[in-house]
């Protein structure tokens, strides 16, 4: 939420920017097909900072049943203006608890792409960790992605996820499966619950 205080103009400007982008013909989905290519058909699938919805909605299109969840307002009602379809809720992460908004059914997965974990409160990085963890089924599948560089060392982030219980299953250094090295600038995490 500090962001969102912060820099008022910035959601506005942010939801045009994609806008734009969309409009364009620009590729502004890739995070949302990798997601789609690792689950079945109308799976049940969370967008963790969803934004102005552009990888819930293409999830939704596409058969699936999907949550968005942004703790700023502006950009849920642009989701739901630019993208109707998925389940919409302004929360915070570190706070997010969906059965409390009548979601009640296990993750099959969750996105969590544009960098979310790093503009997050370093307070609050295992929290929502664990909130991922709670919400996810016992075989579902958390994809996190962010860049080097941002205040959020990539070992710190796999600290956070064993803290909060879940493990690493694959390491790629971006959303199209590029594999991760020591000098990759980029994480895509695909974690796991723990086995219990």
């Amino acid at each position: 939420m500090k962001q969102v205080e912060a820099n008022p103009g910035h959601s506005q400007w942010y939801i045009e920017r994609f806008r734009q982008l969309a409009a364009a013909g620009e590729d502004i989905v890739g995070e949302a097909r990798l997601i789609d290519a690792m689950v079945a058909r109308d799976s049940r699938v969370l967008d963790a900072g969803c934004g102005p919805g552009r990888n819930a909605g293409y999830l939704h299109a596409v058969g699936h049943g999907v949550v968005g969840v942004d703790v700023d307002p502006a950009l849920i009602g642009a989701a739901r203006e630019d993208y109707p379809g998925p389940e919409y809720v302004v929360s915070d992460l570190a706070e997010m608890d969906l059965p409390a908004h009548g979601i009640t059914e296990p993750l099959d997965a969750i996105l969590c792409a544009g960098n979310v974990m790093a503009f997050l409160a370093p307070s609050t990085r295992t929290e929502v960790l664990r909130r991922f963890a709670a919400h996810l089924a016992e075989d579902g599948r958390a994809v996190i992605g962010f860049g080097v560089g941002r205040g959020y060392p990539f070992q710190d982030f796999f600290d956070d996820a064993a803290a909060a219980g879940l493990v690493p299953q694959l390491r790629l250094s971006s959303w199209d499966l590029r594999p991760f090295t020591e000098d990759s600038e980029f994480l895509v995490a695909v974690l796991g619950k723990r086995a219990s």
